[in-house]
């Protein structure tokens, strides 16, 4: 931020951009005394910010405006929420108070305001010293968890949050590198998966493309123009498409829009790196909205509709049946409701639809705010106890004291991203359960006593392990004994944090014997592997595993009951002192002259591997190395969402040694025939010059696929490489994928 006297070309944008809000907030305001108290909010926050500018240039009261505009058009919030939006800034950046804000405002509103800004305060502390840093950062990680406490009394602080934060990802190319690095990681982090859990689709999927054109911005670009190019080709073809459903659906009735979507750039890039395939493999790139307004007289429900739709434009055109989600009769936790299918149109391309009412759209584009406008209207949406739970389990996990602070965000986030199937009980219930549960974590979401007992369950009516891994559609019947109990072999397997804190209590009774037995086998893993039980090794490990207090007794605990294997902390004894085979000298990299002159030693992150040319980031260590990872690594995003002021900025420099080679992985898919794999190792070793390491191809019914490991110098020899071989007759598809 810097102080200037604004122009009349300043005061012109804040006049237009208000005028922008005022006109939506009238709308959404019940009355002319809501619409005063935003009037007044504006021009309280507009005289608290006069003249000061953010990195853009702008008067900073543009951004507060835009955070309205958000709040009121993307998210629907009420008058209170415009207002809290206009006022989140003052209290951080002026001399006003939460006191102040109360008596001009409410309580509500100083409420709200006091939540932002205390999120505001943890996101943004970035001066913790090195010496105190495990303090500070356990304080930031606690002060967090009360912050997020609100998120069951008042949503909307949370909401609001995430309007801000979604507009300065907008205007992000004004930060420096490293605090867009360290904004990017936490979006990526924390506030994408949030705003998918509460239904906010559209915020999700712009911060996602922002998050991807700063993290990979070539392929951000080559993707960009993909679409654009196979847009024009294609409109024509969608047109023709939508017109025998606009048809068919106006002769059935139906009072409907048709609104066209394209898949956004980050989920194509996504789908592309998981799914390893190419652009042209992507067949749902197209996909329409089917929105309808239910029938007045209600002679039809809403999903019954649904389906009378899917029946009607299913007879026009051949549909992909494992492409069929029903979410009318099974909705997201999150709320979402549609049923979509997917099609194949005349011009032979697949076309996603989506089928939805006008009430399933307002909560798919504005999420858990759209429940509360249909509540008050009389509605009643039939998965609203499904959030209710959700944020009850949330706040279970942050109220917990057994939860480590330093944990917490990765058990929120875990929680947030988690999928979930669906399962039947023998009396035919459904249940939904997180995605990559077992039988075991499943016994213990129907009761804990089902749980602590268990022996084994029928899958399907066949007989399986408690460590079976469920499937969506699987019937299931757990098998218990009177006189069982928790095994410490059943945390080896558990998935859902639910469960293995059930376990984890019931062997609490005995913690001083699982911590001497924790102690030997420590101990004697580690005089075996030539290491000593000294203070020093104990103080890394208690910092690596973060053990609240630093407690010893809690260490051996951990190993004890096998939440923490011997095996693993030797690897991190020898990472914790560089591996120096894998390290990078200084002049690798070149440092940009704001930073310090000091030289680091930088270590290629074993997570990623990234090669010169990457976009990069860097996490500096305790003992001054710095590890560099791929702008795109989540170890990367997940570090810097926690640790911000870990972040460096290492730069590749021109003078990497011409010798030095870096290992790659290429996966490979084609049609097979004779001669292909000589003419793909010719092409590498010869025309290339690239040495191979290993090549491993299986072929089936005319089909190949496999991977070829490879050293390179630098991306450009590897995107060059990846260009080629693509164009070799039979290869379908080329792309980078992880070395295990």
């Amino acid at each position: 931020m810097s102080i200037s006297q604004f122009t009349e070309k300043d005061y012109e944008m804040i006049r237009e951009r208000y005028a922008e809000l005022l006109d939506a907030a009238e709308k959404r305001c019940a009355n002319e005394e809501e619409l005063s108290v935003v009037r007044k909010a504006f021009d309280f926050a507009n005289e608290a910010h006069k003249n000061v500018r953010r990195r853009s240039g702008d008067p900073y009261i543009i951004h507060p405006i835009a955070v309205a505009n958000i709040v009121v058009n993307d998210i629907g919030l009420g008058y209170k929420s415009i207002v809290a939006a206009l006022l989140h800034d003052v209290v951080e950046d002026t001399n006003y108070t939460i006191e102040d804000i109360g008596n001009l405002f409410g309580a509500k509103v100083a409420s709200l305001v006091d939540g932002l800004t205390k999120i505001k305060n943890v996101l943004d502390n970035e001066d913790r010293s090195k010496n105190h840093l495990k303090e500070e950062s356990s304080i930031q990680a606690e002060n967090f968890k009360r912050i997020l406490l609100t998120m069951n009394d008042d949503v909307r602080v949370v909401l609001i949050k995430l309007a801000d934060r979604l507009h300065n990802c907008r205007t992000i190319e004004f930060m420096p590198e490293y605090k867009r690095d360290k904004i990017l990681s936490e979006t990526m982090f924390i506030f994408i998966p949030l705003a998918h859990r509460l239904g906010l689709y559209e915020m999700k999927s712009e911060m996602e493309n922002i998050w991807l054109k700063y993290k990979e911005p070539d392929a951000y670009k080559e993707i960009c123009g993909l679409v654009d190019r196979s847009l024009s080709g294609q409109k024509h073809h969608i047109d023709e498409f939508i017109e025998p459903i606009n048809e068919s659906l106006k002769k059935a009735g139906f009072d409907f829009i048709i609104r066209k979507r394209l898949k956004s750039p980050y989920s194509i890039w996504h789908k592309m790196q998981t799914k390893n395939v190419t652009f042209d493999q992507v067949y749902d790139l197209y996909a329409l909205r089917i929105i309808f307004t239910p029938s007045p007289d209600g002679t039809e429900s809403e999903r019954d509709m649904c389906y009378h739709i899917f029946s009607i434009i299913t007879g026009l055109y051949r549909y992909k049946p494992d492409r069929v989600r029903d979410w009318v009769k099974n909705p997201k936790s999150n709320g979402y409701e549609a049923l979509h299918c997917t099609l194949m149109s005349n011009s032979g391309i697949w076309i996603e639809v989506q089928i939805r009412s006008k009430r399933m759209d307002d909560i798919a584009e504005k999420g858990i705010a759209a429940h509360w406008s249909y509540k008050k209207e009389g509605y009643i949406s039939e998965n609203d106890s499904e959030m209710d739970k959700w944020l009850a389990k949330v706040k279970e996990i942050l109220v917990s004291p057994d939860v480590n602070a330093l944990e917490l965000l990765d058990i929120i986030h875990n929680d947030l991203v988690a999928s979930e199937i669906t399962v039947f009980t023998p009396k035919g219930d459904q249940k939904s359960v997180h995605k990559g549960s077992t039988v075991l974590d499943f016994a213990y979401q129907i009761h804990t006593e089902i749980g602590n007992k268990a022996i084994a369950a029928k899958v399907n009516m066949k007989l399986v392990p408690l460590s079976h891994v469920l499937k969506s559609g699987d019937l299931v019947e757990i098998i218990t004994a009177e006189n069982e109990h928790p095994k410490k072999e059943w945390l080896q397997f558990l998935q859902t944090r639910h469960a293995r804190s059930i376990v984890l209590d019931f062997f609490k009774g005995r913690k001083k014997e699982i911590a001497e037995m924790g102690e030997k086998m420590l101990g004697e893993h580690l005089v075996s592997q030539g290491y000593k039980l000294s203070h020093d090794t104990l103080g890394v490990l208690k910092e690596k595993y973060n053990i609240p207090g630093g407690s010893l007794d809690e260490l051996y605990f951990k190993i004890g009951i096998g939440t923490i294997k011997v095996s693993d902390v030797t690897d991190f004894l020898i990472e914790s002192r560089v591996d120096k085979s894998h390290s990078w000298s200084f002049p690798w990299f070149r440092k940009k002259e704001t930073q310090k002159k000091d030289k680091n030693e930088y270590v290629i992150a074993s997570c990623c591997k990234p090669i010169p040319g990457d976009p990069v980031i860097g996490i500096k260590n305790p003992d001054g190395t710095v590890t560099v990872h791929k702008k795109t690594c989540p170890v990367a995003d997940s570090i810097a969402s926690m640790h911000g002021d870990w972040v460096v900025v290492p730069k590749w420099g021109s003078n990497v040694e011409e010798k030095q080679e870096f290992p790659v992985r290429l996966s490979i898919k084609g049609i097979d025939r004779v001669g292909l794999v000589n003419e793909l190792s010719r092409y590498i070793s010869l025309v290339m010059g690239v040495n191979m390491r290993k090549v491993y191809l299986s072929a089936g019914e005319g089909l190949f696929d496999g991977y070829i490991d490879l050293y390179v110098h630098d991306k450009s020899v590897l995107d060059r490489m990846v260009k080629k071989l693509s164009s070799i007759e039979g290869i379908q598809s080329v792309s980078r994928t992880d070395i295990i």
